[in-house]
């Protein structure tokens, strides 16, 4: 499973940095960098809650 942002959808709002810190980092301006894409079996119940939480729907895990 691999993680994406759609940086061009996403607004900042931070709740997938909040939930998914561990695949997620915050550049300069507080908007999502996915410095992890492949997601770890341990992590993918995070990183499906974190897509679900994200309200401009930019945050997206792909198989």
């Amino acid at each position: 499973m691999r993680l994406t942002v759609d940086r061009i959808a996403c607004d900042g709002a931070g709740l997938c940095l909040r939930t998914l810190p561990e695949l997620l980092a915050a550049d300069e301006w507080g908007y999502p960098i996915v410095h992890r894409e492949e997601v770890p079996d341990a992590l993918r119940r995070h990183a499906k809650n974190a897509a679900h939480l994200c309200p401009r729907i930019a945050l997206h895990l792909k198989d």
